[in-house]
């Protein structure tokens, strides 16, 4: 189960520090995307629903809450695991969101874990 191997490994933190891998020339580079969750999204648990959905795939990186009413978040590995979880995370939010914006690029790893900021 992807989930349990996902929680077993520990990737999944609550708060902390940043973790940040540093970039070396042989580090492999992994897919990356932002987004950008518009609408009825703070004060409705969904920082703790995307890291809920993160221990069900293998991917790293952050949510986090914007100024301006919006949520940030970044993930990176697999293309298929990246994109499934940000479409997890959109379809288990989909009545507070009205619209995601994404951006995706391919980068050496950033982040270890992946946490509420």
């Amino acid at each position: 189960m992807r989930g349990s191997r996902a929680a077993s490994r520990g990737v999944c933190v609550l708060k902390g520090p940043r973790t940040r891998a540093k970039a070396s020339p042989t580090m492999p580079e992994v897919h990356h995307e932002t987004a950008y969750f518009t609408g009825h999204v703070q004060g409705v648990g969904f920082r703790y629903a995307a890291l809920k959905a993160a221990m069900e795939f293998e991917v790293a990186g952050f949510v986090t809450n914007l100024p301006d009413g919006r949520v940030h978040l970044e993930a990176e590995g697999a293309p298929q695991e990246v994109d499934a979880f940000i479409a997890a995370v959109h379809e288990r939010m989909h009545g507070h969101v009205r619209k995601v914006e994404r951006h995706t690029s391919v980068r050496a790893a950033q982040f270890s874990g992946f946490s509420i900021r």
